[in-house]
């Protein structure tokens, strides 16, 4: 995925919390980061598919804010089902063009 030179929205997750990240093309800068560690999302369960959809949603908006609005979508060998896909799907709804 880093040797495409694409800006990337690369997802992490854990049992508790999902995290995404913009990426510049060179690997060397965070753009945008949302996830359900931050004290706004912290108010509601956040290990859910609830949870990965608001963060989809957060993370479009402030790539938008960065002038990003197209990405290459980095799973991080994470299977594109559930969380993932639902963070994914709210970010496609967001703006974000994969």
């Amino acid at each position: 995925m880093r040797e495409l030179g694409a800006i990337r929205l690369t997802v992490n997750r854990t049992p508790r919390h999902i995290y995404a990240q913009i990426i510049s093309a060179d690997g060397g800068t965070v753009l945008a980061a949302a996830s359900t560690v931050e004290k706004d999302m912290r108010a509601e369960s956040t290990g859910n598919v609830n949870a990965a959809q608001k963060v989809g949603s957060l993370i479009a908006e402030r790539a938008k804010e960065a002038g990003v609005t197209k990405v290459a979508f980095d799973r991080s060998g994470f299977k594109f089902h559930g969380r993932v896909k639902a963070l994914a799907d709210a970010a496609r709804e967001g703006g974000l063009e994969f």
